[in-house]
């Protein structure tokens, strides 16, 4: 399958920053395609010839390319006006009268050198946009064009990521003069003042004047707003005035070293913050529960533990100390999901102070060297708990049964994918036919059940015993 990656890679003429900054043009290219009505198509030299790296649609007109030709190579005809442009550095314009297209090649230029062309293709029909907005459009992408042309598109110290809810030239754009001043103003972005409280009209204001001041009732203002609006700073910036919330994007609009205005996008992204509320509420929650739960498991703990030492049966102190175990196990999980915002934990962070525990409780005089080597990697909340529970018993079974007078045992995990393969090896006395106990029971339904997955218990090469588990790790 051809890539931008790949394609790249095979380009031998590029360096690891031009590959870089053709990623770059790509990941921001859209608001070009949507300002100039045009479909974008990059091309780069592959060898000795061109070939199409990447693509892109506007999603404010009707596209001209139906299908998708990544990886493939223009026509003769077609690649010669892209080697002039490739190898001049200036901008090649023509029209396809037969297809009734207009095309623009942009040489694509990064620090000395063209490291690429960009195609501008927008179709010749009357239908793209009303005159009275034509001029404004095409003044803007005229300027966009430019700065790619002179390497100063994508714009340095731009955010390299942007926020969910990122404004979209669809969303409302407005265009500023090199003082703030609005010149053009969409429908949408017009709304989105409005939703603010803005009355007064947007063409001919200061941007950054409508919305400073006393302006009542905001609630939330980013310092680089009027940086934003102003339109001198490559950056985003919202405001929220009541229950309305806007965010505002600007992308000067640079010619050399002039700043000759800017292109502010903007979006009203109120519901976005609201769902965005919601989730940092319910996360608390869940995380706050975890914490109680965790408590309440631990004073359960302590409550076993201290009717273990007042019990008189052996029998019986011994099977309150293996539930304290067990319960134990279980509130480290939630100790570490309390930690989170996420439903999921790192078990090797788990599966240490587990081990801990389970050696030294079951160890009696005689020593035991447990090991582990690999990584149990991400696992759910609900798995994460019949895990520990299964290594807790696995663990402990292996030291009081199989090393009686101590012993070695290594435990190894290796995860790939959603599969997790453990193997638990002791070198004690090996295995002896009795009787499953109810650990044995805990164990097998656990794996069975919740994990997934299945496990078997075999002789050990040499002596001792090694339990293998194949389990699936779900929704990580």
């Amino acid at each position: 399958m051809p890539t931008l990656s790949r394609i790249l890679d095979r380009a031998s003429n590029l360096s690891s920053s031009q590959r870089d900054w053709l990623h770059q043009l790509t990941g921001d290219w859209q608001i070009i395609a949507d300002i100039a009505f045009s479909d974008l198509v990059l091309y780069v030299v592959d060898g000795h010839q061109m070939t199409v790296a990447a693509q892109a649609r506007p999603s404010t007109a009707t596209t001209v390319h139906q299908s998708d030709f990544v990886g493939g190579h223009p026509q003769k005809w077609f690649e010669e006006r892209l080697f002039h442009a490739y190898t001049t550095g200036e901008q090649v314009f023509f029209t396809d009268d037969a297809e009734a297209l207009d095309l623009r090649l942009v040489p694509v230029r990064h620090e000395d050198g063209v490291v690429g062309v960009m195609a501008m293709v927008a179709s010749q029909r009357g239908d793209r946009v009303p005159t009275q907005m034509l001029a404004n459009y095409e003044a803007m992408a005229s300027d966009l064009a430019r700065m790619v042309e002179r390497g100063q598109f994508p714009i340095d110290g731009s955010p390299s990521s942007y926020r969910h809810g990122t404004p979209r030239v669809s969303d409302g754009l407005i265009h500023v003069d090199a003082g703030g001043k609005a010149l053009y103003a969409s429908p949408n972005s017009v709304s989105h003042f409005r939703r603010l409280g803005v009355e007064e009209p947007i063409v001919g204001s200061v941007l950054a004047e409508l919305v400073t001041g006393d302006f009542e009732g905001i609630q939330q203002v980013d310092e680089a707003l009027p940086l934003v609006l102003m339109g001198r700073a490559a950056w985003m910036a919202e405001i929220e005035r009541h229950d309305v919330v806007v965010m505002f994007r600007a992308v000067p609009l640079l010619n050399g070293t002039t700043r000759e205005g800017a292109v502010i996008l903007c979006r009203d992204i109120s519901e976005l913050r609201r769902q965005e509320r919601e989730l940092m509420s319910k996360d608390s929650t869940i995380r706050e529960i975890n914490h109680r739960v965790k408590n309440n498991l631990q004073t359960v703990s302590a409550l076993l533990r201290m009717q273990s030492r007042r019990a008189i049966s052996r029998k019986t102190r011994n099977a309150l100390d293996t539930a304290q175990r067990r319960v134990s196990t279980i509130a480290v999980v939630h100790e570490k999901l309390s930690q989170t915002i996420d439903e999921v934990v790192d078990f090797d962070q788990v599966f240490v102070p587990v081990m801990r525990m389970v050696r030294d409780v079951a160890v009696t005089s005689n020593p035991v060297v447990t090991t582990f080597n690999g990584n149990f990697g991400r696992v759910s909340a609900e798995q994460a708990t019949a895990l520990g529970v299964v290594m807790n018993e696995i663990i402990s079974n292996a030291i009081e049964h199989g090393l009686p007078d101590g012993g070695r045992l290594d435990i190894k995990a290796e995860r790939d994918g959603q599969n997790l393969h453990i193997e638990v090896a002791d070198d004690g006395v090996g295995m002896k036919k009795s009787k499953p106990g109810l650990g044995s029971q805990i164990v097998k339904t656990m794996v069975a059940g919740e994990l997934h997955g299945r496990i078997d218990w075999h002789k050990r090469d040499g002596g001792g015993t090694i339990v293998i588990l194949d389990l699936n790790i779900r929704g990580i």
